[in-house]
């Protein structure tokens, strides 16, 4: 009889292992089950990726700028050319300004009995500018091609006025086209920090500039 119990307790402690290993073993396959199915409603339940934001470095003109033309209501008003849309516009005489934050697009009418040239502006505008603009520095004469024929152009380099609510003082990159017909010089200079990438939004003022 001892020999029978001990036979049966013996088979029936390898039932309970055998049920202990098979509860332990489904444990498992469960848990591997859920980790994976939280995985899966995490990404299924994110917010899709949003649309990059452009961002504009102090001074960089948007790409999507939108450009109007301009025409002088008074004085010299035989030309045109097209200046950044919504941007401040204040005249003084012959001089129309045009701002934009830290940009600017000035155009000013004269008389001149001669075209402009790389030697009267570097004589003549060069030193005019070196007084009139604070730390001037690095100017460059050259003749180019616009759609309105060949230019003389000066760029420079100057320090803007001081902000008068932050009191900064800003470096900044001009471009100067010099426009000539008929006894008459239209002077268009393109302003914004050095370093900011202006060159297509300039592009598209100086080479918009036409006589009528």
């Amino acid at each position: 009889m001892a020999h029978v119990r001990s036979t049966a307790a013996a088979g029936l402690a390898l039932v309970a292992a055998v049920t202990v290993a098979g509860c332990s073993g489904g444990g498992s396959h469960a848990g591997a089950a859920s980790t994976g199915s939280s995985v899966s409603s995490g990404g299924g339940g994110g917010q899709p990726n949003p649309a990059p934001t452009e961002s504009n470095p102090p001074g960089d003109i948007p790409d999507n700028q939108v450009y109007v033309p301009f025409r002088p209501a008074s004085g010299f008003s035989g030309f045109t050319v097209k200046v950044p849309e919504g941007w401040a516009r204040t005249e003084k005489g012959p001089t129309t300004v045009f701002t934009d934050k830290l940009n600017t697009v000035r155009v000013t009418t004269a008389s001149a009995p001669a075209a402009p040239t790389t030697g009267s502006v570097t004589k003549t505008v060069v030193p005019q500018l070196r007084s009139q603009v604070p730390k001037f520095a690095h100017p460059k004469v050259s003749e180019v091609k616009r759609h309105a024929g060949l230019v003389v152009r000066l760029t420079y380099q100057g320090d803007s006025a001081k902000d008068p609510v932050t009191g900064k003082v800003v470096r900044d990159a001009f471009e100067r086209y010099a426009f000539f017909r008929q006894d008459h010089e239209v002077d268009v200079t393109l302003s914004g920090p050095a370093g900011a990438d202006n060159v297509d939004p300039w592009r598209i003022v100086s080479d918009s500039f036409m006589w009528r």
